[in-house]
C-alpha cells in the first residue's frame, strides 16, 4: 500500500490548480484571473488526475528504492482512495525477479554425441543436390505413374457440409508416391492421361497437418491437365561444375566438399545439443518460481512466430479451426524452462563479472544484417528507436554466460561405435575447457 501524506498532496494541488488557471476559459473571467478555488471546482476531476499521475509513480519508485525490490514490468494500482484534506492511499500489485541462490555451475556434467559423417551421408546429400538441379520433361506417351508431377484442376466437397462451397483449385500440382501425397490422390490418378477426369473420396486423418481437413471427409473432382517427369542429371565432373554453391570442378572435389559441410552442420548440431542439456541441468538444479509476467511476455513472443510460421506456408491462421488458447497453454512449460534459465544466466554472467562491449553489440548487428540483407546502420537506428539494444545486449551477455559454463562442464564423448564406449574430457579452468 501507497500512502501520500495530505500536506504533499496538497502542494501538488495547487500546483496543478495555477497550470490550470494561466489558461482555463471560464466565462466573467479573462485567462489566468480567475479565482483559484473555482477553478479548482470546475476542473476537480481533471486535476485529481493529475495529481495521481504525477504523485503515484513517483512515490512507487522511491518505495520501490528503500526497500531495494527489483520489479518486473509495470505495476497495478488499484483501490484508490483520494479525499479531501486526506492521504492519498493506493494499492500496487506488481511482482519482483526472485532472489535464489546459485547452485552448481561449473563442472557440470554432461554426456556429448561424437560427430559422424558416413559414405551413406555424402550419397543422400549428392541425390539431393542432383533433385534442387533436375530438370522436368512434359509426358506424352505415357500415362502418370509414381514420381510424375501431375497438374491438375479440381473442386472438393465436404461431405458433411454440402452446403458449404467446394474448394476449388486451378493447376495445382501432385507429386505422385511422394511421402507429402496423400495414397488417395496417388492411387486414383495412377494410370491416367491429359484431358481425363476422375472422381473420388478422401478421407483425412485426425491428426493432418491441416486442421481444417483433419477427420473430414470429401469427394473430389479431379481433371488432368498435364503430366511431367523429373530429369535427374547424371553423376558426373559436369554435376560438379554447376553446383555453384561449392565452386569446385570435379566430382571427388564435390564429394569432399560436401562432407566438409556436413561435418561442420554435424559439428554445430552437437555443440548446440550439448548447451541444451547444459541449460536443462541448470534448470533443474534452481527451482525458483519465475515471474508470470516475463512468461506471458515469452508466451506472446513464441505466438506471434507461430502465426509467422504458418503465414510464410500460406496459412492463414485465421481461417483454420484452431484452438489457440490451448495451443498457447501448451506453450507455457517452455516458456517458464527459458524464462528460469534466463534469470538464471544472468545470475551467472554477474557472479562472473561477464560483459558485453559496443564491439560485441556491434558484431551481433552485422549478423542480424547479413542474414536479413539489410544495412547495419538502419538495423541499428530501428533498435535503438524501438529500446531493442538492450534486449540485444541481454541475449549477447546469456549467450556468453552460457559459453562459460559449456567451456567449464565435464564432457563426456558419447561414442557411437559399439566399441568406443564413453570418454570424460576433464574438467578445469576456461583455459583448459577451450578446446570443447
Amino acid at each position: 500500500m501507497i500512502e501520500i501524506p495530505a500536506d504533499v498532496v496538497e502542494r501538488e494541488a495547487e500546483t496543478v490548480t495555477k497550470e490550470y488557471a494561466r489558461v482555463a476559459r471560464i466565462p466573467g473571467f479573462r485567462p489566468g484571473h480567475a479565482p483559484p478555488s473555482l477553478v479548482r471546482r470546475r476542473y476537480r476531476d481533471e486535476i485529481k488526475s493529475e495529481i495521481v499521475q504525477s504523485l503515484v509513480p513517483k512515490f512507487f519508485r522511491e518505495k520501490v528504492k528503500d526497500e531495494k525490490w527489483s520489479v518486473v514490468g509495470q505495476p497495478n494500482f488499484e483501490d484508490l482512495k483520494f479525499e479531501e484534506a486526506q492521504p492519498l492511499t493506493v494499492k500496487a500489485t506488481f511482482e519482483v525477479y526472485p532472489q535464489f541462490e546459485l547452485g552448481q555451475y561449473k563442472g557440470v556434467e554432461i554426456q556429448k554425441e561424437t560427430p559422424t559423417v558416413t559414405e551413406a551421408d555424402v550419397d543422400q546429400a549428392l541425390e539431393a543436390l542432383r533433385r534442387r538441379l533436375s530438370t522436368s520433361e512434359v509426358v506424352t506417351d505415357r500415362a502418370a505413374q509414381d514420381g510424375d508431377f501431375v497438374t491438375v484442376s479440381y473442386q472438393g466437397q465436404d461431405l458433411s457440409d454440402p452446403a458449404k462451397p467446394p474448394v476449388e483449385v486451378r493447376e495445382g500440382m501432385v507429386h505422385l508416391g511422394a511421402p507429402g501425397t496423400l495414397a488417395a490422390f496417388t492411387e486414383n490418378l495412377s494410370g491416367a492421361k491429359p484431358g481425363d477426369v476422375r472422381e473420388f473420396d478422401v478421407a483425412y486423418p485426425d491428426d493432418y497437418p491441416r486442421v481444417s481437413l483433419r477427420g473430414k471427409k470429401l469427394h473430389y473432382r479431379v481433371e488432368v491437365q498435364a503430366i511431367k517427369h523429373q530429369v535427374l542429371p547424371a553423376l558426373d565432373d559436369d554435376l560438379a561444375k554447376s553446383a555453384d554453391d561449392y565452386a569446385v570442378s570435379t566430382l571427388a572435389e564435390l564429394r569432399v566438399k560436401i562432407r566438409e559441410d556436413l561435418e561442420r552442420r554435424q559439428q554445430e548440431k552437437v555443440e548446440a545439443g550439448a548447451r541444451r542439456k547444459l541449460i536443462e541441468k541448470l534448470v533443474e538444479a534452481h527451482p525458483f518460481p519465475v515471474p508470470q509476467k516475463l512468461v506471458e511476455s515469452q508466451l506472446q513472443h513464441r505466438l506471434e512466430s507461430s502465426v509467422g510460421q504458418l503465414m510464410a506456408q500460406g496459412i492463414d491462421p485465421r481461417q483454420e479451426e484452431f484452438d489457440w488458447r490451448k495451443f498457447r497453454e501448451s506453450l507455457r512449460p517452455d516458456a517458464e524452462r527459458t524464462v528460469r534459465s534466463s534469470l538464471i544466466l544472468e545470475k551467472i554472467a554477474d557472479a562472473e563479472k561477464i560483459e558485453v562491449t559496443e564491439e560485441e553489440v556491434d558484431e551481433a548487428i552485422r549478423e542480424v544484417a547479413t542474414e536479413t540483407h539489410e544495412p547495419a546502420a538502419a538495423i541499428k537506428t530501428r533498435l535503438t528507436r524501438d529500446d531493442g539494444l538492450d534486449r540485444l545486449r541481454f541475449t549477447r551477455r546469456t549467450q556468453k554466460a552460457l559459453d562459460f559454463v559449456y567451456r567449464n562442464a565435464v564432457i563426456i564423448q558419447q561414442s557411437d561405435s559399439v566399441a568406443g564406449g564413453l570418454s570424460k574430457s576433464g574438467s578445469g579452468s576456461e583455459e583448459d575447457q577451450s578446446s570443447h
